[in-house]
């Protein structure tokens, strides 16, 4: 082996030294943003005004449904007494009417729906609230990644010492009775 070669391969080892204590030293953290909310004044408010919200819609859906079902009970009850232009002309009001039900559900609850939409309106000012107190802990306590548990993010073993929840909480003002 030459002596460039073996230069070479020293540099490269004592790299791979240098580059894996630092990967030792990143600090990892979690949050439960669900835990937070549920602590903040402003959420229980957002939380009654999506119920209110969702609750008068779904009062509309039942009262279509009840219309839906009726003309299917009128439909039944009469059929025999209809010509077959008029037993058609019902059937396509009652599919009609279903087809209005389904849009008027997908308008207010479906994944581009006025539900996610509003609560993703209300609730933006309280996350992105979360969000810059977890931003100062976390620059505070030199955390180089931070994770979320409340969503899809599933920790299978976690160490208490690391749930910075209480800290976002204190840093946004709240105890952990929610005051």
């Amino acid at each position: 082996m030459s002596c460039k070669t073996c230069t070479y391969l020293i540099v490269l080892v004592l790299f791979l030294i240098v580059d894996a204590a630092d990967a030792q030293d990143q600090k990892i953290g979690f949050i439960d943003s669900d835990v937070i909310m549920q602590q903040m004044p402003e959420y229980s408010g957002i939380e009654q005004r999506l119920d209110l919200l969702s609750e008068n819609w779904q009062q509309e859906i039942d009262e279509m449904e009840e219309e839906i079902a009726e003309l299917e009970r009128e439909f039944e009850a009469r059929e025999i007494l209809f010509t077959d232009e008029i037993r058609q002309e019902r059937l396509n009001e009652i599919e009609q009417r279903k087809q209005e039900l389904d849009q008027y559900i997908e308008e207010k609850f479906g994944p581009l729906g006025e539900y996610y939409t509003r609560q993703k309106e209300l609730l933006e000012p309280i996350q992105r609230l979360i969000f810059d107190a977890l931003t100062r802990v976390a620059e505070r306590d030199s955390y180089d990644f931070v994770f979320d548990r409340a969503e899809d993010t599933r920790f299978l073993i976690t160490r208490e010492e690391w749930n910075l929840t209480n800290d976002v909480m204190l840093e946004l003002g709240i105890n952990e009775t929610g005051n």
